[in-house]
């Protein structure tokens, strides 16, 4: 299933919310991403509907075995293209956390894998 980028986002800060406090709702994302209540919660309605998280009694959001892989998948190459950007390039460290985050929605598995090679190696 196709996922567009904003969705991604989405998974990608539920995932690290989840790791950090263990309990994930819509006014958690809202603060974490500056958005309005509202755009969350239309935001969840979609990726529910697609099968990335459910919503649990309280309101607690937790990913699917999908959502989570995809959000883990997502955020693995956040990280990849952060150490490039940072490492190798010699980016600043806030530009390559904002740059990694744009690019890490439009790399090809080529591309991604061609990278992490190349990080392995040097």
């Amino acid at each position: 299933m196709s996922i567009y980028e904003s969705g991604e986002d989405y998974l990608e800060t539920i995932l690290l919310l989840h790791k950090k406090t263990g309990y994930v709702r819509s006014v958690d994302i809202a603060s974490e991403l500056g958005y309005s209540k509202p755009s969350i919660s239309r935001a969840m309605g979609i990726l529910k509907n697609d099968g990335y998280i459910t919503v649990e009694r309280g309101g607690q959001i937790m990913l699917t075995d999908e959502g989570k892989a995809k959000a883990e998948e997502v955020y693995g190459r956040h990280v990849m293209l952060r150490e490039f950007l940072n490492r190798v390039l010699g980016v600043s460290e806030e530009n390559s956390e904002r740059d990694a985050c744009r690019i890490e929605h439009i790399l090809s598995e080529e591309t991604c894998r061609k990278l992490r090679e190349f990080i392995e190696k040097n």
